[in-house]
This record gives structure tokens, C-alpha cells and sequence, in this order.
């Protein structure tokens, strides 16, 4: 089908944060199959997990317990400090299906009716994550959606305490918005917003499919301001390339489901599961969320000292970071750099993504840095 139209490479094989096409050029990965191949490609950890897991049983479907998703489960609550519960699913999509039926029964049972979400912010392309995504272009012709959604600017302290109230059943926020260009929260909003929705009764529900795991240099995001949310959804780096989702609900939420609420035939199956238990493993074995801040920074330095035209600046925390253009010629960035070696995402027209693989060192960031102002002179051309 013709929605992702005709990708520019055919990518053959990988080993650590390089990738060769079909033609046998190698690059420089900057873009970790968009945020998800934290311990880079065919990473030893991850390949004996997995094929070991296949060798062992590699299906059980939700009528049987497996022990991989047990023991993830486990670990997650472990890492996030907390008492509660978690649904193991399939993708990013399928955790914020799951949280808003959470945040919808919940709302039900307390009489509250509507949700809030941010102007910009994506949280899945199915119809109940689209009817909370609020970038009009890709949500709005696939409305109505039947859910009173009210939407706020990012960013917005006074809107967000404005937008709630005690009739509002849940607020779905992400800790740094990943689709509207790596757009982080000014300092202090992740705290305001989990005291508003304590002062208000509404669930705070956070979406960490993109920044969790490592990516920003802690396991979560909301770390970095000590904001725990209600329901906290996870995916894309959690797999380390294997398609895997998690809900984590904490305290009294983990039980709003009740049996038959949900399901998922290919949840928490045993190949997944392996495959995060591999990579929250290598991830602290490695010291790999001290590397993400490191090297995170190597790049934000670097790029911030260079001096060029169409170069506005860099945004982001980690290694999760997007060049900021002062015209809209993402797509020339993308494409030179791809030209000289590099795999970048051009996220937004004035905006192009970095999410290597959390393996990445600094001498292959400072790749990057040097070659970028000869990248930014083709695409200007």
C-alpha cells in the first residue's frame, strides 16, 4: 500500500550502530529504527536471548503463563520503584489502547467524563490513540471519534490547570513530545502536571513509548522531575527491535481491569519478553544510560558550536535529540547526510531526529558533528 510511499534504501544487515543496503554502503545509524534498537544491531545479549527463547518455547498466547513475561513484569516494577500491575502488549499503539480503556473505566466508575491531551502530541495511529493524537493532520480525517478529548498547548501550565477539573477522567502526556520535532517541556511542567491531576482526581497517564528505557539518559523520563504517573506506557527501545508494549499501572489502577476487560493473543509472548529482559540487562551491565547522557551531550555540544545558516540550533536531552533548521529543508538535510553516510529522520519540515542506538560512542557522534557542516552546505545548496 502506498502509505509509506518508497523508502529510499533497502537495509540488508547491521552490527552495532552501522547499517549496509543492498548495495553494501554502510552507515552510521542515527535513527535506531526510530528509537527502538537501543543495544544497536545483532547485539550479542540480544541474539542469544532470543534464539535461545525460539529453541525453548517461542508461543503460549494469554491461556498460559510463560516465565520470560513474568520475570518481566517484575523487573519493570522493580526499576520504576512502585507496587502495581502490568499488561504486556504488542506495540506503542496497543499500550495507549490499553491505558485509555483503563482511563475510560475509570472515568466511569467516578463519573468523569472527558480526557485531556496536548495540541501536537502523538500517542498511536488506531482509532482510540488517534482520538487523543493531536496533530490535526493525520487525526482529523479519520474523525469523529467519539471520546471528548480536550486538547492544550504543550508547555502550558495554566492551560493544563485550566483543562482540568474534577470531572475529567485522565490527562495523556508525553514526557517530551517525540512526532512534533523532540520538543521537551519547560522545567517544572511534568511535576505541575502530575499535581494537577493529583488535586483533581484525574489520572495521569504517561506516554514513554519513545522516551523510556534509557533514551534521555534515565530508565524514564519522568524521572527527571520525579513525576510518576498513574499509567505509564512503554515500548519501541523496551524490545531492542523485537515488537513489544507494556502498561504499567500503579497502586489501586492495577486493578481496574477485571477479567475479560482486555486481551492480546500475541501479549507477553515469551520471545518479546526475553528479548527486554536482554536489554534492561545490557543496558545496566553496560552503564549504558550514563553513555546516553554522555554521548547525548557530545552531540548537543557539538552541533550547538557549529555555525551555519540553515542551523537554528539542537533541542532535546540524551540521546534523543532533533536539529532545529531555520528554513524547512529537513528532507535536503536527510538526504546529504544519507549521501555522506549518516541515517537521519527528517521528523518535521524544520526539524530532523537523532535516536542511535544507546551503544553509540562518542567518537562515532563526533562523526557526525564534523561532517555535519558540509551535510548542512549540500542540503543549502
Amino acid at each position: 500500500m502506498p502509505n509509506y510511499g518508497v523508502p529510499p534504501l533497502a537495509l540488508v544487515r547491521g552490527e552495532g550502530c552501522t547499517v549496509w543496503d543492498a548495495d553494501g554502503n554502510a552507515y552510521l545509524d542515527l535513527i535506531g529504527g526510530i528509537a527502538v534498537t537501543s543495544l544497536g544491531h545483532a547485539h550479542p545479549a540480544l541474539v542469544a536471548a532470543v534464539t535461545g527463547q525460539v529453541g525453548t518455547i517461542a508461543h503460549t498466547s494469554n491461556l498460559f503463563l510463560n516465565e520470560p513475561e513474568v520475570r518481566l513484569a517484575e523487573r519493570l516494577l522493580g526499576l520504576l520503584g512502585g507496587d502495581g500491575r502490568v499488561f504486556l502488549a504488542n506495540s506503542g499503539t496497543e499500550a495507549n489502547e490499553a491505558a485509555l480503556k483503563i482511563a475510560i473505566k475509570y472515568g466511569r466508575t467516578h463519573g468523569r467524563s472527558y480526557f485531556v491531551a496536548t495540541e501536537e502530541g502523538f500517542h498511536g495511529r488506531s482509532l482510540g490513540a488517534l482520538s487523543l493524537t493531536g496533530k490535526a493532520a493525520i487525526r482529523e480525517p479519520f474523525g469523529p471519534f467519539g471520546r471528548d478529548v480536550r486538547f492544550v498547548p504543550y508547555g502550558d501550565v495554566d492551560a493544563l490547570k485550566s483543562a482540568v477539573t474534577e470531572d475529567c477522567a485522565a490527562v495523556f502526556l508525553e514526557p517530551t513530545q517525540g512526532e512534533a520535532g523532540v520538543v521537551p517541556p519547560p522545567p517544572g511542567y511534568l511535576a505541575a502536571a502530575r499535581e494537577i491531576c493529583t488535586a483533581n482526581g484525574a489520572l495521569y497517564v504517561g506516554d514513554e513509548i519513545q522516551s523510556a528505557i534509557g533514551r534521555t539518559g534515565a530508565w524514564f523520563a519522568f524521572q527527571h522531575e520525579d513525576a510518576r504517573p498513574d499509567v505509564l506506557t512503554l515500548a519501541k527501545g523496551l524490545g531492542g527491535g523485537l515488537p513489544i508494549g507494556a502498561v504499567v499501572a500503579f497502586g489501586e489502577h492495577g486493578d481496574i481491569f477485571a477479567k475479560g476487560d482486555h486481551g492480546s493473543t500475541f501479549g507477553g509472548n515469551p520471545v518479546a519478553a526475553s528479548a527486554a529482559l536482554a536489554v534492561l540487562d545490557t543496558l545496566e551491565a553496560d552503564g549504558l544510560l550514563a553513555n546516553a547522557a554522555l554521548v547525548g551531550r557530545v552531540l548537543a555540544d557539538g552541533v550547538a558550536a557549529i555555525d551555519h545558516p540553515l542551523l537554528a540550533g539542537v533541542r532535546g536531552r540524551g540521546l534523543w535529540q532533533a536539529l532545529v533548521l531555520t528554513s524547512d529543508a529537513s528532507a535536503a538535510v536527510q538526504d546529504a547526510a544519507r549521501a555522506a553516510g549518516f541515517l537521519v529522520n527528517a521528523l518535521r519540515p524544520n526539524a530532523v531526529r537523532l535516536a542511535p542506538p544507546l551503544t553509540i560512542t562518542a567518537e562515532q557522534a563526533q562523526s557526525f558533528v564534523d561532517a555535519l557542516p558540509a551535510i548542512l552546505e549540500e542540503a543549502a545548496r
